[in-house]
């Protein structure tokens, strides 16, 4: 294998997803995958697509998602989330968008983990983060200083 060089014009990375309890994996409700990605599960498990379809992913909303599974720390986590090492179980087979993350040189949640536990003077401390994706809906409110357009969360009706 090659040895891999950094140059000064490459990013480095400010970050230590070792030290992480996997925010990227558990917070989102959901992590979209593409035909791609369920090829590249069933060829990491060595199972038809059709089986690496079914037994690890899930349509939500329309979306094919992985499944998920409960966890230790937040609610639901990626079901190939070592819940013990936080790492995942499946690296050289994971989907395109872990692949991507952070998709930068900084990981946002790795510095709030770091800015909490500075905060709270605890090293052990996690603060839960949860991300949902809803949509929202513009509408005008008026009173007596003038009229403000403003968003309201649009009510899930599905769950």
């Amino acid at each position: 294998m090659a040895e891999r060089v950094i140059k000064d014009d490459q990013p480095r990375t400010y970050f230590d997803c070792t030290k992480c309890p996997a925010f990227c994996c558990s917070i989102y409700e959901r992590v979209t995958v593409t035909k791609r990605d369920i090829n590249r599960l069933a060829k990491h498990f060595g199972v038809s697509v059709e089986d690496a379809r079914r037994d690890y992913t899930k349509d939500f909303e329309g979306e094919r998602v992985l499944k998920r599974v409960k966890d230790v720390i937040f609610d639901e986590t990626c079901m190939f989330l070592d819940q013990k090492t936080r790492g995942c179980t499946i690296y050289h087979g994971r989907p395109g968008v872990c692949r991507s993350y952070p998709g930068r040189s900084r990981c946002a949640y790795y510095d709030v983990l770091k800015f909490e536990r500075i905060q709270q003077g605890d090293e052990n401390v996690v603060p839960v983060v949860k991300i949902i994706f809803r949509e929202v809906e513009e509408v005008e409110v008026s009173d007596e200083d003038g009229t403000e357009e403003i968003y309201e969360w649009k009510e899930r009706t599905d769950r």
